[in-house]
């Protein structure tokens, strides 16, 4: 273990206690999302946001290719970002929505507080004779009860969201305040939830296997992740297989389960890697941990950054992205960045100004978008524009604290 895994431990047994008498439920935090007493990784790195532009796409053509697509959190809806100058349209979609996943049909589909909205995301679109103008079209409720609509960290309903590779399902994690999640499991042609499964505590992540035919769900606050099986949800037009698979819970802990709730090194997004379909999840810019969902068994390999980590994704080369939201101890760690990361182990970390929460890459794999909506307070309204060759970054203004992100 580094020495500053060390401090960590010592500093998670801490702020379990702090969160035991606090009713703490993650990234030790209070239920609106205010920082608890433990250091904020936020007010010793943020900076002003860059300016908002005001200029807006003319509704009659189509939504550019490229376009950003991204959560706004801290509002209800999601924003349409030019990634050269910001922000050009928003849609309502429903209290704090939180990730989003899009099909090839443009449609994207937004975890909320208070349901998954469907949003065309192509004004030139029709469906059922009209025409779509960036427009949410459809709001499916959650089977599961999540308790009153809230905003905040830990507040009730979709975290994680994620498409079949054959588009007719989505997956969306449902996190239950005070209670094990779910993972709630739609049919995209129904447009209604016809399976719900349990899985771990705050579902972060949901990502689905390149054959389509498993299902992982990161579950933060229980340190596992949640393997389930595609051929497992009934439907209303399909039998349900007699052979249901129940879900697997893998625990994923490479630094232990010291502090429960209150600890700060827990699992937090999953990258499924192309080449074996192995989960990359990576802990504090120290560890990463490369999961076989079909074992169960992981190897731990190391990282660079040494800064707690959120967001994650991976290109079909095999490059890893990995954000760095800032120190949980500012004496020994570092502040927010972005790591590069090749198949072959070699890591670039890039230093990002504040915290960050997700990330998505462009087609050509030359520029990575780091949101900063940020799931704790201290964030800002943007996203770092970052080239991947260079390592130069610039600031983008983007909605209200936004989390997830899409590229169109």
């Amino acid at each position: 273990m580094t020495g500053s895994a060390a401090a960590r431990r010592v500093f998670a047994a801490t702020t379990a206690a702090i969160a035991a008498a606090a009713v703490l439920a993650g990234c030790a935090t209070g239920d609106d999302g205010a920082a608890a007493s433990t250091p904020d990784p936020a007010r010793a790195t943020a900076t002003p946001e860059p300016a908002r532009p005001t200029a807006t796409l003319p509704t009659t053509t189509e939504t550019p290719e490229g376009t950003l697509l991204v959560a706004d959190f801290g509002s209800d809806t999601v924003t349409f970002v030019d990634p050269e100058k910001g922000p050009v349209d928003s849609v309502k979609v429903g209290k704090a929505p939180y990730g989003l996943t899009v099909g090839e049909d443009g449609r994207a589909w937004v975890a909320t507080a208070e349901g998954v909205a469907v949003v065309d995301t192509s004004p030139s679109s029709k469906e059922q004779g009209r025409p779509q103008s960036r427009k949410r079209v459809d709001r499916i409720p959650y089977e599961t009860e999540t308790g009153p609509v809230t905003t905040g960290e830990y507040r009730g309903g979709g975290m994680g969201i994620a498409l079949a590779p054959d588009g007719e399902h989505v997956y969306v994690g449902v996190n239950v305040p005070d209670g094990n999640g779910v993972l709630e499991v739609i049919d995209v042609d129904e447009r209604e939830v016809t399976e719900t499964v349990p899985v771990g505590r705050r579902p972060f992540d949901v990502d689905v296997s390149k054959d389509g035919r498993e299902v992982y769900a990161t579950d933060h606050d229980s340190f596992d992740v949640t393997v389930v099986r595609t051929d497992s949800p009934k439907s209303k037009s399909k039998p349900r297989s007699k052979s249901k698979p129940k879900p697997r819970r893998i625990e994923v802990a490479p630094y232990g389960t010291e502090g429960g709730l209150g600890s700060w090194l827990k699992p937090h997004y999953t990258a499924v890697r192309p080449a074996d379909g192995k989960l990359l999840l990576p802990f504090e810019g120290e560890k990463l941990v490369v999961l076989d969902p079909r074992t169960g068994e992981y190897d731990v390999e190391k990282m660079t950054a040494n800064t707690h980590q959120h967001g994650v994704t991976v290109t079909d080369d095999g490059t890893l992205y990995a954000v760095g939201t800032g120190p949980i101890d500012p004496d020994a760690d570092e502040g927010p960045s972005l790591t590069v990361r090749t198949k072959g182990g070699e890591e670039r970390v890039i230093p990002l100004d504040g915290p960050h929460e997700d990330v998505a890459v462009s087609g050509d794999g030359r520029t990575a978008y780091v949101t900063g909506g940020f799931t704790r307070d201290g964030y800002w309204n943007g996203i770092s524009v970052v080239d991947t060759e260079d390592g130069t970054v610039r600031r983008l203004p983007a909605g209200e604290r936004p989390l997830g992100i899409a590229v169109l």
